[in-house]
C-alpha cells in the first residue's frame, strides 16, 4: 500500500497576506494564506519592478516584448496549477482571489493567463483532475480550453488575434 505524506515545509518570510515556505524535500518555494479570502477578493497589488523584452521564468507577460518582473519579489513564489486560486490582473496590478482559499492554502496561478509563448515551458505536475500537462503558454492552448480560464487583457486580445486574422 502506498501512502501520500505531506511535505514539511520551513518558513522563509512572512508578509501581512501570505507567506513564503520552503518544502525540506526538494527546496520548491511556495506561498500560503494567512487568512481566508473569498473569490474576487483583492489580496494584494504588485508593480513592475523592471521591465525586459525577453520572457524568463520570473516573469510576467504584459505586452508582445514587455515582461515584468514583479514587485514586491516574493508573489515570485506564487507557482503554477491548472486549477488556480489566484488571478494576477496586470491591467489593474492586483492579485485577485479567483475561488475561495483557506487559511493555509497554497496560493498558484495559472501560468498561461498571463504568458503568450513561455521562456522555459515544463511538464506540469499540480495533480488537478483538469490538468494540461505540458504548460508552454496560451498560444499552444486550444480555444475550447483556455476559454475556461480568467486571461490578462494582453492574453485575451493575442486570442482574438490568433483566432480573427486578417
Amino acid at each position: 500500500m502506498v501512502t501520500a505524506t505531506t511535505p514539511t515545509y520551513r518558513l522563509i518570510s512572512d508578509h501581512s497576506f501570505a507567506v513564503v515556505r520552503q518544502n525540506i524535500a526538494n527546496d520548491q518555494k511556495a506561498f500560503f494564506a494567512q487568512r481566508r479570502y473569498e473569490a474576487g477578493e483583492v489580496l494584494t497589488r504588485f508593480s513592475a519592478g523592471e521591465i525586459h523584452s525577453k520572457p524568463s521564468y520570473l516573469t510576467v507577460q504584459v505586452g508582445i516584448d514587455q515582461h515584468i518582473m514583479l514587485q514586491p519579489e516574493h508573489l515570485q513564489y506564487i507557482n503554477h496549477s491548472c486549477e488556480p486560486n489566484v488571478f494576477f490582473d496586470t491591467s489593474s496590478m492586483e492579485v485577485i482571489a479567483v475561488q475561495r482559499i483557506e487559511e493555509g492554502d497554497e496560493m498558484t496561478f495559472f501560468y498561461p493567463s498571463t504568458e503568450w509563448d513561455m521562456a522555459q515551458p515544463f511538464n506540469c505536475n499540480c495533480g488537478t483532475k483538469s490538468c494540461l500537462g505540458e504548460i508552454r503558454g496560451a498560444a499552444h492552448i486550444s480555444a475550447g480550453i483556455i476559454t475556461n480560464y480568467r486571461l490578462t487583457q494582453f492574453i485575451q486580445q493575442q486570442l482574438h488575434d490568433r483566432n480573427n486574422p486578417e
